[in-house]
């Protein structure tokens, strides 16, 4: 697994805390609690597959991988376009099953507000919701757009995300 990791606890059950930074992907399996912070602009993918128990979480910066096709290559979280179809294929591999997946997002906001000359934010869901649509997949929930910024708990005992944004929780 990439990301750092300490313990946390949840309903009796001791979960294994793992932290996704900005370009980054984490995919684990129940009794993992997988965490990003400071979505902005950036897009929060949360994939799960209730039977298999199995999960991940993308944080992806930037649609387009075009810009910058070395990095790109180095670091395909970076990237939605390159960053989404890794998770559903490391979620695949791991024994996810399309028909039985879960899809939920966070982020892709506008944390300079309205007058953001190059709309990251709106770009990155743009380009999420055309690769999911070419797919077959769509999203459970999502929990998008605005100027604050969130942060997201993925439990991957149960499928539960939790989302805390501004002092105020709320789940997807």
């Amino acid at each position: 697994m990439v990301g750092g990791y300490n313990q946390a606890q949840n309903n009796g059950i001791e979960l294994m805390r793992h932290v996704v930074v900005v370009a980054d992907m984490i995919v684990g399996a129940k009794n993992d609690l997988v965490v990003t912070h400071a979505l902005g602009s950036c897009l929060g993918l949360m994939v799960y597959d209730p039977v298999a128990k199995i999960g991940g979480l993308l944080h992806a910066m930037l649609p387009l991988s075009k810009i910058n096709k070395q990095k790109a290559k180095e670091n395909p979280f970076m990237f939605v376009d390159t960053g989404v179809p890794v998770l559903f294929k490391e979620i695949y591999a791991a024994g996810g099953q399309k028909q039985r997946l879960i899809v939920k997002a966070a982020g892709c906001g506008n944390p300079l507000g309205k007058n953001e000359m190059f709309k990251i934010g709106q770009r990155n869901y743009t380009l999420l919701k055309k690769l999911l649509w070419k797919n077959g997949i769509l999203l459970e929930s999502e929990d998008v757009g605005g100027t604050d910024s969130r942060t997201v708990y993925f439990d991957l005992s149960s499928g539960i995300v939790k989302i805390s944004s501004c002092g105020k929780e709320s789940f997807l």
